[in-house]
Formats: C-alpha cells, sequence, structure tokens
C-alpha cells in the first residue's frame, strides 16, 4: 500500500505517518526501486496499534518505550504488560470521570426542564 492509501484507511495524515517511522514507532516502511514506501501487513498492524494507543490517549514517549521494549524480545513482556495496565487504569479513571460529568449534566437538563415547564417554581439556579 502506498503512504496514500495508509493515510486514507487509518485516517492519519502522511506526516503523522512519516513522523512515526522517523522516530521509530514503525519499522522502518520498505520502498520500492523508486524510493517510495511500500507499506506491508507488519507496517499497517504497527500504525493500527499506534493510532489506538494514541486514542487511548498514550503520550508519545511511553509508546517509544514500549516499541523499544517490543523490539528487545520476550524478556521485557512484564514491561510491556505494565505500560499498558497503566493506560487502561489511566482510560478507566477518565471513563469514571466521563460517567459522572454525564449525570450532572442530566441533572441540570432536568431542572432546566421543570422550569421551562412550570413545573418548579424555585429557581435557584447553581453550579
Amino acid at each position: 500500500m502506498t503512504i496514500t492509501e495508509v493515510s486514507n484507511k487509518y485516517n492519519l495524515t502522511k506526516d503523522t505517518i512519516r513522523y512515526y517511522e522517523k522516530i521509530g514507532l514503525i519499522p522502518k516502511v520498505p520502498r520500492n526501486k523508486s524510493g517510495i514506501r511500500e507499506f506491508n501487513e507488519e507496517s499497517c498492524r504497527w500504525l493500527e496499534f499506534i493510532k489506538c494507543m494514541r486514542q487511548s490517549g498514550m503520550q508519545i514517549e511511553v509508546l517509544i518505550k514500549y516499541v523499544d521494549l517490543f523490539k528487545q524480545g520476550e524478556k521485557t513482556v512484564k514491561e510491556r504488560k505494565k505500560l499498558l495496565e497503566q493506560q487502561l487504569k489511566k482510560l478507566l479513571d477518565k471513563e469514571e470521570n466521563i460517567k459522572n460529568t454525564i449525570e450532572r449534566l442530566k441533572f441540570k437538563i432536568k431542572i432546566y426542564d421543570e422550569i421551562v415547564e412550570g413545573k418548579r417554581k424555585d429557581f435557584l439556579d447553581k453550579p
């Protein structure tokens, strides 16, 4: 696949893909005789993984560490697992915060609905 095809498939800019390759988050992409990148299955799997981890909020520095550990092989499995567990905890905490925010918004909207419908006489607008 060309960089344009990969860019479209994963909804990443070409610059982002080049940057990920430059900093070592994806392995060097094979090039054809003309020097044009030809993304293979391995490159695409890495891009999928990197995109997923970035969407989870994982910082580039942590991803670089993860990839470096991955390159070191099986001896780093526990360290890699720990990095993923830390990211999962952050996401679960964020999920809890989002749930709390949603509940608060629903409560405020309900109060405003009651005021608009005339079901609520006391207009104590508090944050």
